[in-house]
C-alpha cells in the first residue's frame, strides 16, 4: 500500500541539461513537499571555491570526503519523508524511497538548454558537459560501483525533450497521483 503524498520520497534524477531539477521543483511544489538538490549544494561549494563546476567535478574525483558528505545528507533528509531529491545518486542514496524517476532528452537539446539558460557558446556548454559527465560517470564508478548509464533501479524515465516543461510536470504530478491511489 503506498504512503500518503506527504510522506512519499520522491527521487528525481537526469542527465545535465534534462530538466531535472525544473522538474523536481515543480513536482515538490506542486504535491507539497520539501525540495532537497544536491546539486545546488554542489555549486555552492564551487562557487565558494571559485572553481568551475568541471574543476570541482576534479576536486570531488580525488575526495571521497565530499561526496560523503553529500550521501549523509541525502539519506538523513528521506529519513524525514515528504520530499524531492533532486541528484544524480538520489536512487541510489535515499532511504526507502517510494519513487525513482529519470529525466532524460537528447544530448543536444539537452546542451542548448544549458547554453541558452546560461547565456554561452553551445560548442562551449558541449565540450564542458561531456568532460563533466565524464568525470561523473568514473567518480561514480570507483567511489560506488555504481553505473549511472544503467537505468534499470529507476521506477519511471521520462523524455522531457517531447514535452513542454508545463507538459512534464503534469505529467509527473499525475504519475505520483496514480502511484498514491494504487489502482
Amino acid at each position: 500500500m503506498p504512503r500518503p503524498v506527504k510522506e512519499l520520497v520522491i527521487t528525481l534524477a537526469g542527465y545535465h541539461g534534462s530538466g531535472r531539477t525544473t522538474n523536481a521543483k515543480r513536482l515538490a511544489e506542486s504535491l507539497g513537499l520539501r525540495y532537497v538538490s544536491t546539486g545546488m549544494l554542489f555549486r555552492e561549494r564551487a562557487e565558494e571555491l571559485g572553481v568551475s563546476l568541471e574543476e570541482m567535478n576534479r576536486i570531488a574525483s580525488n575526495d571521497k570526503g565530499f561526496d560523503n558528505w553529500l550521501d549523509d545528507r541525502t539519506k538523513e533528509e528521506s529519513r524525514k519523508r515528504g520530499i524531492v531529491i533532486d541528484a544524480t545518486l538520489s536512487a541510489w542514496m535515499a532511504e526507502d524511497p517510494d519513487l525513482r524517476i529519470f529525466v532524460t532528452c537528447p544530448f543536444e537539446v539537452r546542451v542548448r538548454r544549458i547554453a541558452d539558460r546560461e547565456g554561452r557558446e553551445y560548442d562551449e556548454v558541449e565540450q564542458e558537459t561531456r568532460a563533466r559527465e565524464e568525470l561523473e560517470q568514473r567518480r561514480y564508478h570507483d567511489y560506488y560501483d555504481v553505473d549511472i548509464s544503467d537505468l534499470t533501479i529507476y521506477d519511471v524515465i521520462l523524455n522531457t525533450g517531447i514535452f513542454s516543461i508545463e507538459a512534464s510536470a503534469r505529467i509527473l504530478k499525475s504519475l505520483v497521483e496514480e502511484y498514491v491511489a494504487g489502482e
